[in-house]
C-alpha cells in the first residue's frame, strides 16, 4: 500500500509501476483515487472551516447570554447565532458522512494499487521471466534412478497418504518413524541456526483476525490461500509471518529497539487452489505443513541490507545439508502486490534434474507497516513507518524432498548430514526396511 501523498504528487510514476507489473486494468484506479482524494480534501477543508466557525459562534453566544442579564435584547442576537449554528450542524453532519464514505472508497482503491517495486527488479509478466542470479554447490545426477520422494519415504515406512486421505482428504499426510523424526530434526536445526544468528525464537498464534490478514497480504492472495473459521473473525495462518508481523499492529517501537529480528515456528494452512502436475503431488504442495520463518522489522535505510542477509541465511542453511541451491530473482509480474523486491531460493532435485523452490525472501518496504500502522519514533521525536521483511528459514516437506534425493545412496539408504545427526540421536544413515 503506497502513500496517498506520493500518488498525488507522482501519478505518472505509479502508472508506470502498474505497467511494469503488467496490471494495466488497474491504471484507471490512479485517476479515480486522485479525483476522490481531491473531493475528500475539499470536504475536509469545508468541515474544518465549519468547526472553527462553530467554536467562534459558541463563544459569541456565551458572551451574549452573559450580557442578556443586563440587556434582554442580547437574547435575540444570541438566538440568531444559535439558529446559524444549528443550520451549520446539519451541513457539518452531511460533510462528515461524505468524508467517511470518500475515505472508505479511497482506502479500498489504495489497497488494490500495487506497492512501488525496487528499480533493480527484472521486468517480466510471470515467473517464466525470473532471473537466475547465482548458484551455490555443484548439482549432481547419480548413475542410478531416484524414486519419487514418497516412494523413498515408503521404503522407510515413513509416510501414509492413503490413511490421511481417508481422514482428511487430498493434500494431507502422516509422517512416521525416522522420516517424522528427520522432519522434526530439520525444524529444530533451523530454529537453532536462526537463534545463533541473533534472532529471537517465537511461537505465535496460529489464528488471526481479518484486519491482520488484510494488513499483511493482498485481497487476491487472501482469497486463494486463507482458510476462514466459520462464524468467527479468525483465519488459519498460511505462514507465521502473518501473525508475527501482526504482533506489532498499531505499535510505535522505540528506534533503539530496531531492528527486531524474530524466527518463528508454526503449522501453516493453505487452500492451494488449482490443479498441479505430478511433481507437485506427494508432500510438495499440501494444505498443512510446518515451517520455521524469519522476519525483520527495521528502519527504512536498513531494509535492503537485511534483504541480502536473509536470503543468504537460507543458502547457508541448505549448504549445511549438502544441498546445492540457486538464487532466483523474481520479476515484476511475479511479485505479490505488497512486495518491493523478492527472490526464491531453489534446491537441486537430482531426480527431476532441475531446481525447485524451497524458500522465498521478500522486502515489503512500508506496505505492511502502513496497513497495520507499525511505526517507530526517531531521535527527532517524529514517528516513521518501519519496513518489514520475511524469509522462509526451512519448510520440511520440501526440504525433505531435497534432502532425501540429494543424500540417497545406491542401496536405498540415506545419509544424514552431520549438522542433523545430533537431532537424530547420533544416527549417520537411514537404512530402508523395504
Amino acid at each position: 500500500m503506497i502513500d496517498i501523498k506520493f500518488l498525488r504528487e507522482n501519478p505518472d510514476a505509479v502508472r508506470e509501476n502498474i505497467k511494469k507489473k503488467f496490471q494495466d486494468t488497474k491504471l484507471p484506479l490512479v485517476d479515480q483515487v486522485i479525483e476522490l482524494d481531491a473531493r475528500n480534501r475539499q470536504v475536509m477543508q469545508e468541515a474544518q472551516a465549519l468547526r472553527s466557525e462553530r467554536n467562534t459562534l459558541s463563544k459569541q453566544i456565551g458572551a451574549l447570554m452573559g450580557q442578556s442579564k443586563k440587556d434582554p435584547s442580547k437574547l435575540n442576537e444570541a438566538q440568531v447565532l444559535k439558529d446559524k449554528v444549528s443550520a451549520q450542524a446539519q451541513r457539518l453532519s452531511a460533510l462528515e458522512k461524505e468524508e467517511a464514505k470518500l475515505a472508505e472508497e479511497i482506502h479500498k482503491i489504495m489497497m488494490i494499487i500495487p506497492q512501488m517495486i525496487d528499480s533493480s527488479v527484472p521486468i517480466g509478466p510471470d515467473d517464466s521471466h525470473n532471473v537466475e542470479v547465482q548458484r551455490f554447490g555443484e548439482p549432481k545426477v547419480p548413475n542410478f534412478d531416484i524414486p519419487y520422494h514418497t516412494q523413498i519415504m515408503e521404503s522407510f515406512d515413513g509416510i501414509d497418504m492413503d490413511a490421511a486421505g481417508r481422514v482428511s482428504g487430498n493434500g494431507f499426510y502422516y509422517l512416521l518413524g525416522d522420516i517424522a523424526r528427520l522432519h522434526e530434526a530439520v525444524l529444530a536445526y533451523g530454529r537453532d541456526f536462526m537463534i545463533n544468528k541473533g534472532f529471537t525464537y517465537c511461537i505465535p498464534p496460529f489464528m488471526i483476525h481479518g484486519n491482520v490478514v488484510e494488513g499483511v497480504m493482498s485481497f487476491a492472495d487472501m482469497e486463494s490461500m486463507m482458510y476462514k473459521i466459520e462464524g468467527e473473525d479468525l483465519y488459519l495462518i498460511g505462514t507465521s509471518e502473518h501473525s508475527m508481523i501482526g504482533r506489532f499492529i498499531d505499535q510505535i517501537v522505540p528506534e533503539a529497539k530496531l531492528p527486531l529480528t524474530l524466527t518463528s515456528y508454526s503449522p501453516c494452512f493453505r487452500k492451494e487452489k488449482g490443479a498441479h502436475g505430478i511433481e507437485e503431488r506427494g508432500i510438495y504442495r499440501i494444505h498443512q505443513f510446518e515451517k520455521q520463518e524469519m522476519i525483520v522489522v527495521c528502519k527504512p535505510d536498513e531494509s535492503m541490507a537485511w534483504y541480502e542477509k536473509l536470503w543468504r541465511y537460507s543458502v547457508e542453511l541448505f549448504r549445511n545439508f549438502d544441498i546445492p541451491v540457486r538464487e532466483l530473482e523474481c520479476c515484476s509480474g511475479d511479485l505479490a502486490d505488497l512486495k518491493v523486491k523478492s527472490c526464491d531460493i531453489e534446491a537441486w532435485s537430482p531426480r527431476q534434474k532441475k531446481y525447485f523452490e524451497v524458500c522465498s525472501c521478500s522486502n515489503l518496504g512500508d506496505a505492511q507497516a502502513r496497513r497495520l500502522k507499525i511505526r517507530f519514533k526517531g531521535e527527532d521525536g517524529k514517528t516513521y513507518l518501519a519496513h518489514t521483511l520475511n524469509n522462509t528459514c526451512v519448510a520440511p516437506p520440501r526440504m525433505l524432498i531435497a534432502l532425501l534425493e540429494n543424500n540417497l545412496q545406491t542401496d536405498g539408504s540415506v545419509l544424514i548430514p552431520k549438522v542433523l545427526q545430533p537431532y537424530m540421536g547420533g544416527k549417520e544413515v537411514l537404512v530402508p526396511g523395504k
